[in-house]
């Protein structure tokens, strides 16, 4: 009776070594495709296709697109310069991340793209950007421009009910990681630290450069 229970003991041992083994090779078979950064991400990302190509005005008022742009690893926020709170603080946050990042030898620029395109003009965005981190990308655009921008990031803004010049923005406040070569990536949520992000990033461009 030892001996059989010696004997079911291996197998289950050998049945449990195999599955680790295979795993990784069921899940790409499972999802349909190979994902080099599947141990870069926090969670899934749903939600379809984020990400694709844009026209917009960068803080000079030239016309660029996002193979213009995004040119490195790039963290994108879609906000406005006149949010009183919210926008201010992830971008710095965003900033920071890049700043990390640059102390452990990566390239990385954060961008900012309005989605209040009546009051953000090319200098407001430049200026914006500038005050946060040199490396920031400003841009704005035309409100066709920018709801394309929006739309392929899948992000989501409203102008609220109020005085015509000092209105709020109701908007989402995700962070997007986009890497040349595969396009978006991963995002961040409003509570990731800077040092988190970092770490994540990290992980993503040390992947893409194998």
């Amino acid at each position: 009776m030892t001996r059989i229970y010696a004997i079911v003991a291996a197998l289950a041992m050998a049945a449990l070594l195999l599955g680790s083994y295979f795993y990784p090779e069921i899940r790409r078979l499972v999802s349909g495709r190979d994902d080099p950064f599947a141990d870069c991400r926090a969670g899934a990302v749903g939600g379809g296709d984020i990400g694709g190509p844009f026209t917009l005005l960068n803080g000079d008022g030239q016309t660029v697109t996002d193979k213009d742009v995004l040119t490195k690893p790039s963290l994108i926020y879609f906000g406005y310069t006149f949010c009183p709170d919210v926008c201010p603080a992830d971008n710095a946050r965003n900033a920071e991340a890049t700043d990390i990042l640059e102390e452990r030898g990566f390239d990385v620029q954060p961008v900012f793209i309005s989605i209040d395109p009546e009051r953000d003009t090319p200098e407001v965005v430049k200026e914006f950007a500038a005050n946060l981190h040199p490396k920031m990308v400003g841009l704005t655009g035309s409100p066709d421009q920018v709801k394309a921008a929006s739309l392929a990031y899948k992000t989501y803004y409203r102008k609220q009910e109020g005085d015509s010049d000092y209105y709020l923005m109701d908007h989402s406040t995700f962070t997007y990681l986009v890497m040349p070569g595969y396009g978006f990536v991963d995002f961040f949520k409003r509570d990731d630290t800077a040092a988190a992000m970092a770490d994540r990033v990290a992980c993503f461009a040390d992947k893409a450069a194998r």
